[in-house]
């Protein structure tokens, strides 16, 4: 389970997050819904150890990330402007990856597979198209065959096809008894994928719960979700 408790960040004296508190919770996906600067980068970087919160907890299994023993076999992240060297390969960024984390090195040609990359498996990765980069970030984060997925904005730049088979993966995930936490401001994606919603807006959380208690009586997710950011107010 991953669980957020009153956390708190400034930057440079401006609040980023504000008191935000929820939960993901394994077998179900859940989707972390807000506008761009709403502060869905800042926390998922303090649940993943890559900053300090100024107050609260962000923990993974009852753990903060940095106390995990075999971090990405517990969590496969992808995070926004995250990449591989661009003079590697795909399959020898995998290597390495496997390599530094003690993970089985027959995993890579597994997770290339997964993520449809087998056939450019030995592609340098600067020849990649924004997609490919996507679905190479997403086999990192797969690798270690953890029992969480962080995705921030996965579908930036995937076509139908690869919109389509990312809804499946993180489906699949879930149904295995996986907890899969999804940053996202595309509301499609949400209506498609997500068991429950977080609503973030100005770095605090204006809403949660299921997808149908989150649109109450309003006509639709859209709708809820531009009255619940107007403010950004809890």
């Amino acid at each position: 389970m991953i669980e957020i408790t009153h956390l708190t960040k400034h930057h440079r004296g401006t609040p980023a997050v504000r008191d935000v508190s929820f939960r993901a919770l394994p077998g179900r996906v859940t989707g972390f819904l807000g506008p761009n600067g709403a502060g869905k980068s800042s926390t998922l970087r303090i649940l993943l150890g890559l900053d300090h919160a100024d107050g609260g907890t962000a923990t993974i299994g009852g753990k903060p990330y940095r106390e995990l023993a075999s971090p990405l076999r517990t969590v496969g992240a992808l995070l926004e402007g995250s990449g591989a060297h661009r003079s590697r390969t795909a399959r020898a960024h995998l290597e390495w990856v496997a390599l530094s984390n003690g993970i089985a090195r027959d995993r890579v040609p597994r997770v290339l597979d997964e993520v449809g990359l087998t056939d450019a498996a030995g592609t340098r990765i600067r020849k990649f198209s924004l997609g490919m980069s996507r679905r190479l970030g997403i086999a990192t984060a797969l690798l270690g065959d953890p029992e969480v997925l962080v995705l921030d904005e996965p579908v930036n730049g995937l076509d139908p096809e690869g919109i389509r088979w990312l809804r499946r993966l993180v489906r699949t995930a879930a149904d295995d008894g996986r907890t899969v936490l999804l940053s996202s401001h595309f509301m499609a994606e949400m209506s498609s994928t997500a068991d429950d919603l977080v609503v973030i807006a100005a770095g605090c959380v204006v809403a949660q719960g299921s997808i149908d208690e989150v649109v109450g009586d309003h006509a639709g997710l859209e709708d809820a979700f531009f009255t619940l950011t107007a403010g950004g107010k809890a």
